[in-house]
Order: C-alpha cells, then structure tokens, then sequence
C-alpha cells in the first residue's frame, strides 16, 4: 500500500520490520529491546504552576554559539530551526524511550527539544500535587508561555505521543474560537506546528478498547503505573487526599478515571470528563466550517492499534477529505495517515536506523517541511 504523504515527505511506505510482526509487538517494542539511548543529557527546566506547584521538563540542545547554552538561555539568538516540545503519553515521563529517541533525532536533525513530566508524572512526581489528565490547560498555558520564551523568536512546535496528543489537541483548540483569529481568555501561546502519534481523539471509545479482554495484561500495567503516581503523591501542604489503596489499582482505566481524574479535574462525572476531554466533535465541527483553528497539524495512526480505536482518525481524514474537495487545490495545513499496521506508537519498520522509528522518521520530515516552507 503507497501513502502520497509519506512519499511527498521523502519516506516508503510503512513496512513492518522482522520481527516485530503484528500489533501488540509493534506495540510492545520498546518495552521487550529498550533502546540504547545512553545518558540524559537534558538540562532540567522548572515551570510554576502556582500554590507550590511545579512542572519538571528536560531540555536538549543544540547549543548557542555564544553561550553554550540550550536554546533561549540568554545571550545571542541560537543556532536551532525551532524548539519542539515532545510530549508522552498515559503512564509514561520524560524518560520513556519514544520520547527520548524522537528527541535525539530531532536534535540531530538542528532542534532543540523540551521534554515535560506532565502533573505528577516521572521524576517530576514530587513537585507537584495531583495528576494530568487529558485535558489539563492550565498546566499547559504556562509550560507553553515558556517554551514561546524559549524558542527565543524561532517556531515553537509540539509532538504529542498517544496521550500526549490530546492535551496538545485539547489545548490548541482552546486557544481560538473555530474560524476565529481571535485570542481565547487563556491566552495560551499558538503552536506553529503540531505532530499527534496514536493519540486518542474520542476518549469513550478508547476507554471502551483498552477495557477489552485481549487488553487485560495492558490495562494492568497501565494500572500500575497510574496508581504508583498517586500513591507517591507529595504529602506536604497537599490540597486533596491520596486515595486509600483499597487493596490494589482500580480494575479498570474507566474506574481509575472515576476515582481520580474525573473530580480532580472539576468533571462531575466520568462520562462528563470523557466527553469534554475527547477533541473529535470539536475537530469534525471544524472540518464542517470554516476550519479547524489549528497549527499545521499530522495524525499518524494504525489500524491495528491495539489501545486507541482507529475509528476517530478515519471520520476526521473523511471530514478533512470533504474539506479539501470544497476548498480547492491546494497544500493543506492537515494531514493524517493511517497505515494498516503499526501497533499503538510502534511503528517499528524495515529500513529503520537503530536510533529512530518510521513514526520518528515521518515527524521530523513534516516538521521540517513546517520550518523550511517558505512564509
């Protein structure tokens, strides 16, 4: 199977690579043959949240000629073609290896890249009380105010893996009324480019698949890793209990999502935070208008993804589509590409160096289309 955008963006077509066959090890690639990475070079970044609360960031080169500092740390302008900030996804940090693997190709390729712990997440756990959620803009709007103050003047841009995807979604579409050039009362700093890797766009159905009996080991160990967040929640001066552990995690994402996110985040219920939380109704309005009010945006997704339904990525690459035609000829500023394989956020493929995925490939190619173009 041959995808235009891949072969527009100078890649072959998806290909799995041997022997990573099938969903769940595309899936699971990284977690079985972790890759080697060698040490975390990342500056540590802080940015406050207010009521003592702080987000913990890494970030990565290039260097400044005159400073030999990362990008934006005083002196003359820097060296980078923009600041991309790569954002993880449920149960993971800054740490996790998609993470960092698409930074070191970013950074190779002339980025400088902010890695965030979202809300309680990796080593940022002690700074700050709570957890993220999918929708959590106000601890976006002042990560993204800094990273707008440390990309020092060049394009500030964003890669959202899984659920990653959907925080920057969820944010970008904050920050404008649909067709509107207007400014939101949140004020949150306009992305100039934004990449979303197997990130869910309808958080019911998502719940739904993850709940699924072919999931149970999955949803175990994301289980794990969200109930280890909250039960090592800060103690001091903290404004909300930690749950009591009634034994174990709760059985299901859905259950956790009741417990924990849902109230922390102001939803009334779990039903109210997923429906609010998922951008696909906002995006298909868009597609249905005048636009869709965001950066210039890609969405990869495989159809075998085994945690996230495919089914919101194909009704906004059928409304994109309609969009297109009406519109006229043209290069748009929206693209998706679902391949027939690929796992969630595996996109393990044949060809692929040691250092980077056909997923990584892709991305920085649409990113460097986004800062090469001429304005």
């Amino acid at each position: 199977m041959e995808y235009p955008l891949a072969t527009e963006l100078g890649l072959p077509p998806f290909r799995p690579r041997w022997p990573w066959w099938g969903a769940d090890l595309q899936t699971l690639r990284d977690t079985l043959r972790n890759p080697a990475l060698g040490p975390d070079q990342g500056q540590p970044i802080l940015t406050d949240l207010g009521q003592g609360d702080r987000l913990l960031s890494s970030l990565d080169g290039p260097l400044d000629r005159a400073t030999n500092r990362p990008l934006g740390q005083g002196g003359a302008a820097g060296q980078a073609r923009g600041l991309v900030l790569v954002l993880h996804g449920l149960g993971g940090s800054s740490q996790a290896a998609g993470v960092r693997r698409l930074g070191q190709l970013l950074q190779r390729n002339g980025f400088a890249v902010l890695r965030p712990n979202l809300r309680g997440a990796g080593q940022g756990r002690p700074l700050a009380r709570g957890s993220y959620a999918a929708q959590c803009n106000r601890d976006l709007l002042p990560l993204l105010a800094q990273a707008r103050q440390l990309a020092g003047g060049r394009p500030l841009l964003a890669v959202g893996l899984s659920l990653g995807g959907t925080v920057l979604l969820n944010g970008c579409l904050a920050q404008e009324p649909l067709g509107s050039p207007t400014s939101s009362p949140l004020g949150l700093p306009r992305l100039d480019g934004l990449a979303c890797v197997s990130s869910p766009l309808d958080l019911v159905a998502c719940s739904a698949q993850i709940d699924q009996p072919r999931n149970r080991l999955y949803q175990r160990w994301l289980l794990q890793r969200l109930h280890r967040q909250v039960r090592t929640e800060p103690l001091a001066d903290r404004s909300e209990a930690v749950p009591k552990d009634p034994g174990g995690p709760p059985p299901s994402i859905r259950s956790f999502d009741t417990q924990i996110t849902a109230p922390r985040w102001g939803y009334p219920s779990v039903e109210a935070y997923y429906t609010g939380a998922s951008p696909l109704a906002r995006l298909l309005q868009g597609a249905q208008g005048r636009g869709l009010g965001l950066p210039p945006a890609l969405w990869l997704h495989a159809s075998d993804d085994p945690w996230v339904p495919v089914n919101g990525t194909e009704a906004l690459a059928a409304a994109l589509a309609k969009f297109s035609r009406e519109r006229g000829p043209g290069r748009s500023d929206a693209a998706v590409l679902i391949t027939p394989g690929g796992g969630h956020n595996g996109f393990h493929a044949q060809g692929d160096p040691s250092t980077a995925s056909w997923s990584d490939r892709l991305v920085l190619a649409w990113l460097l289309r986004l800062v090469e173009s001429p304005s």
